[in-house]
């Protein structure tokens, strides 16, 4: 690993990163973005470390670690990028203390700096609607993947990887249900309505119109009959999302979003958009509650005469 060869020159400590990685790769199962963010994360603070000249992982303390946050703070790192390699130390040094590499851990005394909440950015219906109804769609092949894949990402919040990841077998046009692989290799089933169902049933006619002895299994296919990459896939979003939005994000996590928030507004279970989503924790579910609220009190602001707005 090239990780593992920049300890061996800069810093003479054991780390045990090997084991390391190879546990959140084979055990956690991470995704590769993750994996590949947990080993800058690992580098940067083995670099940081170089000047104490420790010999052994056992020696780090919480006070290097709160050592580092001062530094990258003076840095003006963003408190959440902070907080990110902060929980990649988490998991390492639980890791360390379960295989019994080291006896404390030196995170349990170190707190996170606070991050401003960040609620979540949507396109309002009425947006997604010109988008949807307004925008005249070609019969070609093309045009109606991109419609296929604007109405499954607004129409089911699944996430880019897990789009990018859909087969022929994952589409249940019986039952009208998606088998989605989320994080973690987790399954989850996916329910649609006949809106979904029409334009998915007319874009497979396509599909088999320009592609009628392919052996892919990949759902949505490039012109040239490849399976679409994630990086595609995003133009394709933010260039229709364009059309009626000029917000700074266009992206597919901003229709991911976008259900999810018009779902709570209209009234939907928390839990039931929690399992939609493929949340594990409620938690990660409630910022599009927040949301909600956030919009109502904006309302209330500028409507109600006891609000205490300026006049």
């Amino acid at each position: 690993m090239k990780l593992k060869r920049l300890i061996k020159i800069y810093q003479p400590v054991e780390l045990h990163t090997e084991l390391f990685f190879q546990y959140i790769s084979s055990e956690k199962r991470l995704s590769k973005n993750t994996l590949i963010a947990y080993e800058m994360d690992i580098k940067q603070f083995t670099e940081f470390l170089i000047p104490e000249c420790l010999t052994s992982v056992k020696e780090v303390r919480h006070l290097h670690i709160r050592s580092w946050i001062v530094e990258m703070m003076q840095d003006e790192a963003n408190p959440r990028s902070i907080n990110r390699r902060l929980s990649c130390l988490k998991t390492y040094f639980k890791f360390l203390q379960k295989r019994g590499l080291i006896e404390g851990n030196p995170m349990a005394k170190v707190v996170n700096p606070k991050t401003a909440k960040r609620l979540p950015e949507s396109v309002t219906e009425r947006k997604l609607d010109l988008l949807f109804t307004q925008k005249e769609w070609n019969n070609t092949f093309k045009d109606q993947r991109n419609r296929a894949i604007l109405e499954t990402f607004y129409s089911t919040g699944i996430r880019l990887s897990e789009l990018t990841g859909l087969k022929m077998s994952s589409v249940d046009f019986g039952s009208s249900r998606l088998k989605v692989l989320g994080k973690g290799n987790k399954e989850r089933l996916i329910p649609f309505g006949k809106n979904l169902y029409d334009i998915l049933r007319g874009y497979v006619l396509k599909r088999e119109e320009a592609f009628p002895a392919t052996l892919k299994t990949d759902f949505f296919l490039t012109r040239d009959g490849d399976g679409m990459k994630g990086n595609s896939v995003y133009e394709v979003v933010k260039k229709n999302l364009s059309l009626v939005t000029s917000q700074e994000k266009r992206s597919p996590h901003v229709l991911r979003h976008s259900f999810a928030t018009h779902l709570s507004e209209n009234g939907a279970d928390l839990n039931a958009i929690k399992e939609l989503l493929g949340h594990t924790s409620l938690a990660a579910t409630q910022i599009y509650t927040h949301n909600s609220v956030e919009k109502l009190k904006k309302a209330y602001e500028q409507a109600h005469p006891k609000s205490g707005k300026e006049v």
